[in-house]
């Protein structure tokens, strides 16, 4: 393994970039950043813990993608867009090819999300852990937050859910077979920027699901001061989730996490606008509930309330997923 300085020139350097907002990127103590006038800055940071977040074995380039997307998909719920990365990495002996590859996921994930890489940390251990830091914008006063949901407010998410937890079925052969789509959800998910974006002046609030529909709704219920019903026969399932596993499909819509897909509320009168984002978007917005003055959430099916799953998505200080 090349030497901390020599690693960041051979596997870093070329992801920064020239940008006239830099006004001084990798090589110092602290990078310089101009930010454009009448916005806010944005920023969200995510850890991906080896053994925890990712497999041991996963493929670095996949490793990559997948921690720019988690922390672009923050800025994306709040109707921000990208701009810097920092990065900090604890490796432990990668290899030069391993170290190649992350670089060439980070470089593509960096391009598709326009960020650029202005600085970070290397350092080693015994557990690989990988920390992304991403910096976006967003208009003054427009940004989304989990705190404005209203009650009667419509919920939608978009894309569809438990496509993520399906993938890593199949890779922990939890399931025998599947599709390639489900491990194209799990290995590259996607961060909803444009329609985060879209959002803007229209949303009450929104909230990405990363560790699950219940529990990150929970999030922003508690932070409104409101409760929510969700139709179970509304949750958007993909053909093949439903083909894969139909008696989890909905479980693993409702917990399985790692979908990255927004979850926002807005009021019934705006809701007739959604038709013409989904099809600018080309992505399906699907109504699945409302937001309730009591507080709490209630599953519905076919009209009566069933139990909440034991598991209401990811936590990272009790139990995990069942």
């Amino acid at each position: 393994m090349p030497g901390e300085f020599d690693l960041i020139r051979r596997y870093f350097d070329s992801i920064s970039g020239d940008h006239p907002s830099v006004q001084l990127g990798i090589g110092d103590d602290c990078a310089l950043l101009t930010s454009s006038p009448h916005t806010e800055l944005a920023i969200s940071v995510d850890t991906l813990v080896e053994g925890v977040h990712f497999l041991p074995d996963i493929d670095p380039e996949v490793l990559a993608w997948r921690l720019v997307a988690s922390s672009v998909s923050d800025l994306a719920a709040m109707g921000a867009f990208p701009k810097w990365l920092t990065l900090a990495c604890t490796l432990n002996g990668p290899t030069r090819e391993w170290l190649a590859a992350f670089s060439k996921g980070l470089a593509e994930a960096c391009h598709h999300y326009s960020l650029i890489l202005v600085g970070g940390d290397t350092t080693s251990g015994q557990q690989q852990v990988f920390t992304a830091q991403v910096h976006g914008e967003v208009p003054l006063g427009m940004a989304l937050k989990r705190s404005g949901a209203k009650a009667g407010d419509a919920i939608v998410v978009s894309g569809t859910l438990g496509d993520s937890r399906a993938g890593l079925a199949l890779l922990t052969a939890e399931c025998e077979s599947g599709s390639d789509y489900l491990l194209e959800r799990y290995y590259r998910p996607t961060a909803r920027l444009a329609l985060g974006e879209a959002l803007r002046g229209i949303a009450n609030s929104a909230v990405d699901v990363s560790d699950g529909l219940l529990a990150d709704l929970g999030h922003l219920l508690t932070a409104s001061g409101v409760g929510a019903e969700i139709h179970t026969e509304s949750l958007p399932l993909s053909a093949d989730i439903k083909d894969l596993a139909p008696d989890l499909a909905e479980r693993w819509a409702l917990s399985g996490g790692e979908d990255f897909e927004l979850c926002f509320t807005l009021p019934q009168d705006r809701v007739p606008e959604l038709q013409q984002i989904s099809e600018r978007l080309a992505l399906p917005l699907t109504l699945v509930g409302k937001i309730t003055q009591q507080t709490g959430i209630t599953l519905l099916k076919s009209g009566e309330p069933v139990p909440l799953p034991a598991s209401l998505g990811f936590n990272h200080f009790g139990n995990e997923h069942e």
